[in-house]
């Protein structure tokens, strides 16, 4: 049975309750950490130049400036959605604060390289704590389905509208402040979180998690971090062997991490959880869904930038423009939910929606700004649709006590979907980029649009023109090749979703509420 503390705090609705005044506040102070942690991933985009200038790293150290962060956050996931179904998720979700401060106010002042690959690590594992703790302590204060949803469709909106938010606010602040300041912005929101939060947030926890496996640590992280760095070097260095031989130590590991899981007293994941009734289709399509959005960046991103010749600023401004569907998407599809669509035809249309999206990037040509941004745009309200109804069926179909560790399974499997996305889509328009590329262009110029920009620069008048332009070309039949494949998966993803969910119904009482402990 669910204890209700006599601590006002510590209170939250009962099952099927509706939540008030209180909770919408609080589900407002989770939002900035939220932001703050998605903004994180692309926060560097403008400072990088500054950073570089002042800190002079090796271009390895460059490389870890950058990816770090998502490689611990991605890491720790898992360890830290089970950690805070035992030890308490708000308890987890203000020390993660207080580690996201701490490490923001250190990367600021870094005065070396390492210093500053240092305090990105431990940003990476302060976001490993505040995502899922703010997406389970969602699920304990909304426990009436159609409030849950719109809160995770919100949840949603403000994690994707973060990462094209992180690169705009770098630009800004770089351009009026120091580097140092992209991570000092952290600080107020952290603050606030610090003292709102034991004032508005619930504690809760799993009553009976058992002991914590502590093999099962190191296990996942090995399962996890392989994987992720080989997929994500794939799209700039090729099928090199390494990256091959790294995934295929990673998927060992993971062999190795299922058998603990499944042979364990306490596993850090419970199999169980797949017992849910549509959990285990829930991640799948969460997984396909980040594979089309970040598979989809990776070319638009360039297409402003080295198509269109936009500056770096101007092409992180433009690139905000499809954000705006992405704020109704989801609140739109929770809306047909409750009026009774079936779930599974609202996903399989967000798939088909951003199906459109594709097919309208591979109409493009070298002069289509307002094609790309409108595809970009239709794309992200068809994913945004299916990860919200996603995360609102796992949730729905899980105990309360499991939340952070289902809310980790979810968040995790994205980080893999968006980095096969780009590795995969990226592959196939770097293999029709090299086709079409002239063969008799310099090396460099074979390679990425970026190198060959770089060598047209060097040539003299039509010659360098011309190569320019075959180069932009041929990148645009890259992108156009890769919306094709993204077109033939996300209407296979759609049929997926219809027959995996259209027997899925979840009601109120399907998520035992016993399984949470309030203290």
């Amino acid at each position: 049975m669910t204890k209700n503390s006599t601590n006002p705090t510590s209170s939250t609705p009962a099952p099927g309750a509706l939540a008030g005044r209180r909770e919408w506040t609080a589900l407002g102070v989770l939002m900035l950490p939220l932001l703050l942690v998605s903004m994180d991933v692309s926060v560097l985009y403008f400072a990088i130049p500054a950073i570089s200038a002042d800190l002079e790293p090796s271009g390895t150290q460059q490389l870890w400036i950058f990816d770090i962060y998502a490689f611990v956050l991605a890491g720790l996931l898992m360890t830290m959605g089970s950690l805070g179904d035992r030890i308490g998720r708000r308890k987890l979700l203000l020390f993660g604060a207080a580690a996201f401060g701490t490490a923001s106010v250190i990367a600021a002042y870094a005065n070396s390289a390492e210093t500053l690959i240092a305090a990105r690590a431990l940003l990476g594992i302060g976001g490993a704590t505040l995502m899922p703790s703010t997406m389970a302590i969602i699920r304990t204060m909304f426990t009436d389905p159609g409030q849950r949803a719109k809160a995770i469709g919100m949840w949603s909106g403000v994690m994707t509208g973060g990462i094209a938010l992180g690169s705009v606010m770098s630009g800004v602040l770089v351009e009026y402040f120091w580097w140092g300041s992209v991570f000092l912005v952290n600080l107020p929101a952290m603050v606030l979180l610090l003292v709102l939060g034991p004032i508005l947030l619930p504690e809760s926890k799993n009553p009976e998690p058992g002991r914590f496996d502590l093999l099962s640590v190191p296990l996942s992280m090995a399962a996890v971090l392989p994987v992720i760095y080989g997929i994500k070097e794939i799209p700039s260095e090729g099928w090199n062997v390494r990256y091959v031989v790294s995934i295929t130590v990673g998927l060992v590991f993971a062999v190795l991490f299922v058998h603990r899981q499944r042979t364990a007293k306490s596993p850090l994941i419970s199999p169980a959880l797949f017992r849910g009734h549509g959990f285990a289709p829930a991640v799948v399509l969460n997984l396909i869904a980040s594979f089309g959005m970040l598979g989809s960046a990776y070319f638009t991103t360039q297409y402003l930038q080295s198509v269109l010749g936009k500056s770096s600023m101007e092409a992180a401004l433009w690139a905000l423009l499809p954000t705006v569907l992405v704020g109704v998407a989801a609140p739109v599809a929770a809306q047909l939910v409750q009026k009774g669509v079936h779930r599974a035809y609202v996903v399989s249309g967000g798939f088909v929606t951003a199906a459109c999206g594709y097919g309208l990037l591979a109409l493009a040509g070298t002069d289509s700004m307002w094609l790309v941004l409108a595809g970009a745009g239709v794309l992200a309200s068809g994913i945004v649709t299916v990860m919200s109804q996603m995360m609102d069926l796992a949730l729905g179909t899980v105990p309360v006590g499991n939340a952070g560790a289902a809310s980790s399974l979810l968040e995790t499997g994205a980080e893999f979907g968006g980095a096969l996305g780009m590795a995969v889509l990226g592959s196939i328009g770097t293999a029709v980029y090299r086709h079409d590329i002239p063969s008799g262009a310099p090396a460099a110029a074979h390679e990425t649009l970026g190198g060959a920009l770089a060598v047209a620069h060097q040539l003299p008048g039509d010659a360098g023109q011309a190569l320019a332009t075959a180069a932009r070309e041929a990148f645009t039949s890259g992108m156009q090749a890769a919306a094709v494949a993204g077109v033939i998966l996300l209407l296979a993803a759609a049929a997926l979703a219809t027959t995996t969910l259209r027997k899925v119904h979840v009601h109120k009482s399907e998520a035992p509420e016993g399984a949470e402990s309030l203290v």
